[in-house]
């Protein structure tokens, strides 16, 4: 049963809808029950500073190579809290960061070879899930970039080349005119189409909890409702005591910018993500969309959508991109007018989900570094490393930081140490109140471009290119 729209304009929600509470991939197995906090004062090899994708990776592969090895992960509320629970549910092998840059640094084939691992790190996320048992509703299908209007297309087509040069084969990315688009889903006003096979779909809090209880089993202990509020050469400082550590690794993610002395370190970008209650067969039938690919528009303020593993459409986008003084949300609430404007981009590319309402919507963050690159770090005369800055493509690339954290912890130099990424310099954001200021407008810049390319424009608006150009995307 589905309320109607009321006329303030507020969306239309079905009589189970709810607002936050993490996120609706929760809702299935309920918020977990904390694990125990830290009892005191430890000492391990390893502390690694959150309970998301990349702690878990990190404990996962060290642990396979040296099984003695002391492990904790130390998490404010619960594995999984952050972007690991939250996110779009794509393992795709979309970069984490302008590949151009790597190169710039570190040579075009460096930056190829970094493309390749993420092609792989796909593949490797689910052998590891197979052969964990981890049920994470995993279906590869592939990535569809779906272009709307005249602008979209032309970009689609301009940036092939550079795809190509950036280690994207022609098996990699796949052109797909409307008619072999509309083969696998009718988009409306869909008029041309990318396809990549290195993308999968999956329910990210069930890959989050299933790798959290397998490293448990491994022998890695996770102390959750244990909030780091300071990291020091060596340590990791809590209200319950202190661990010291050999390594100590920062893996907070968006959340990096609430850790003392880190708040212009990376931009806690806010995405927001609504999904519908589950479609009627008659809308399927006309939508057409029968496998499990991934979705997402280019629209300059883009969208991602997925098809759940129980028949709903699940579609996010940047709704306000940014609190002032690099705040975030605690429970993911999302406000009216966002969930409104997600609403809208689902009925314009969905038409067949007109009446259908509106289950659960909720908001994260992910962390985005000044120059939109992720990185690797290990310091070995501090301890102190990190990986993240994922840019929104952290459910693959925390496995490649994983893989690349644990070489780096064992003193291995191997391909991936020597991956463009590790080591890399950042500067900081720019401090208030031009961080927010910024921010804020170019995301009302890159609005304003889309409507003037929906209207009719043939390229990407210059809007959009002084907005890429100024943010440094």
């Amino acid at each position: 049963m589905s309320t109607t729209t009321t006329p303030s304009g507020t969306p239309l929600t079905s009589s189970t809808f709810v607002n936050g509470d993490v996120s609706f991939w929760f809702r299935e197995g309920g918020i977990p029950a904390r694990r125990p906090a830290l009892p005191g004062d430890l000492d391990v090899d390893v502390a690694l500073v959150g309970g998301g994708y990349t702690s878990l990776w990190t404990a996962y592969y060290l642990k396979q190579a040296q099984p003695d090895l002391r492990i904790a992960v130390l998490e404010k509320e619960f594995a999984g809290f952050g972007a690991s629970g939250r996110n779009g549910g794509w393992l795709s092998a979309e970069p984490p960061g302008q590949m151009r840059r790597y190169a710039k640094s570190h040579g075009q084939e460096p930056a190829v070879a970094m493309q390749r691992e993420m092609f792989s790190s796909v593949d490797e996320v689910i052998r590891v899930a197979a052969e964990e048992g981890i049920d994470a509703g995993i279906q590869k299908d592939g990535l569809l970039h779906v272009a709307t209007n005249a602008a979209q297309e032309r970009r689609l087509r301009e940036g092939l080349p550079t795809l190509r040069a950036e280690g994207w084969g022609e098996d990699d990315m796949v052109e797909l005119d409307a008619d072999q688009l509309a083969e696998r889903v009718r988009v409306a006003g869909a008029r041309y189409a990318q396809w990549s096979p290195h993308c999968a779909r999956i329910q990210p809090a069930k890959l989050v909890r299933g790798l959290a209880d397998v490293v448990e089993r491994m022998g890695v202990a996770i102390y959750e409702g244990t909030e780091v509020t300071e990291i020091r050469p060596r340590e990791a400082v809590t209200p319950h005591g202190t661990v010291k550590a050999t390594y100590v690794i920062r893996a907070l993610e968006g959340f990096t910018a609430g850790l003392r002395g880190h708040r212009r370190v990376w931009l806690p970008m806010n995405s927001s993500m609504i999904v519908t209650e589950p479609l009627p067969a008659s809308a399927w039938e006309e939508i057409g969309w029968r496998g499990a690919e991934l979705i997402g528009d280019e629209a300059n303020s883009y969208c991602y959508i997925q098809r759940t593993t129980d028949g709903r459409i699940a579609i996010g986008g940047r709704g306000i991109p940014y609190m002032f003084g690099s705040h975030v949300d605690q429970r993911g609430e999302t406000r009216a007018a966002t969930q409104m404007q997600l609403q809208a981009i689902l009925r314009q590319h969905f038409p067949a989900t007109e009446g259908v309402a509106i289950d659960h919507t909720w908001s994260g963050v992910l962390g985005v570094p000044r120059d939109w690159c992720a990185t690797v770090h290990l310091d070995e005369k501090t301890g102190l490393g990190w990986a993240g800055g994922y840019v929104g493509h952290g459910v693959t690339t925390t496995n490649l930081a994983g893989r690349t954290l644990r070489d780096l912890i064992l003193r291995q130099k191997t391909d991936l140490t020597r991956l463009p990424w590790v080591d890399r310099k950042v500067r900081g954001w720019e401090p208030e109140p031009l961080r927010w200021l910024g921010v804020r407008s170019l995301y009302v810049a890159y609005r304003a471009a889309d409507r003037h390319e929906n209207s009719g424009l043939d390229r990407t608006s210059v809007i959009a290119r002084v907005a890429n150009l100024i943010s440094g995307r």
